[in-house]
């Protein structure tokens, strides 16, 4: 594993953390992503699914020769290594970066969820991720893990924002799913000790808590949220 170290005092970094610039530069790539629910919200499900699948099959293909070719590994490692996590530095183990998960999470999103649902879910990893990190990097005093109780709480308040201006989204459902990513994003999740990466788990267990919502409370509004308009 190559170990990032601090550029003063030669120590080890801990954890995932960046410095601002390297997070700014990391969120602004990541902000970039909403337009991916933009699109959406303006073409077909079809359409969105045969730009997605190439766009995640590139992704997961350099991810994969990063960790078996030396060429690509130096120029992957040469462009993105300021920028990459700790966990994202290793090359012993064949893992997926960022990118390739919020794509991944995007065409998830896309097959099995409601338009609307999948709009705001990917927006909150986007747009509140992104805020969240800037503020818990920027003035984040109250730690709990690798959080922050500001950057969480500017997650949950850009996250309830989206939900407003989402068209056709119920209220309730859409605090729900506020709430829901905002815990998501709040704490780590290990599967047989592999992190999931939060591109993937707080849109995909925010479309789960928006649409078990829905289905449970306002199921005659399911039809409507198949249209952006």
């Amino acid at each position: 594993m190559i170990e990032k170290r601090n550029e003063k005092t030669g120590e080890p970094v801990q954890g995932d953390k960046l410095d601002i610039r390297a997070e700014i530069a990391r969120k602004t790539i990541h902000l970039s992503s909403i337009s991916i629910p933009l699109i959406y919200c303006h073409i077909s499900r079809s359409l969105a699914l045969i730009l997605l699948v190439p766009l995640f099959t590139g992704f997961l293909l350099i991810d994969l020769l990063k960790n078996v070719s030396e060429l690509v590994s130096a120029w992957y490692h040469r462009s993105f290594g300021a920028m990459l996590r700790q966990h994202e530095l290793q090359k012993e183990h064949v893992h997926l970066n960022g990118a390739t998960c919020i794509t991944l999470s995007a065409l998830l999103l896309v097959l099995f969820f409601p338009k609307m649902i999948a709009i705001a879910a990917f927006s909150m990893v986007a747009v509140s991720d992104t805020i969240a990190a800037l503020a818990g990097k920027s003035c984040g005093k109250h730690r709990f893990g690798h959080k922050s109780l500001e950057g969480s709480t500017a997650f949950l308040a850009s996250s309830l924002l989206i939900v407003w201006i989402v068209p056709k989204l119920h209220m309730q459902a859409g605090i729900v799913m506020a709430l829901t990513a905002t815990v998501a994003e709040a704490f780590v999740i290990r599967i047989g000790g592999i992190k999931l990466d939060d591109n993937l788990t707080i849109p995909l267990a925010s479309a789960l808590s928006g649409l078990l919502c829905y289905s449970l409370f306002f199921p005659q509004l399911l039809p409507s949220l198949a249209f952006c308009r």
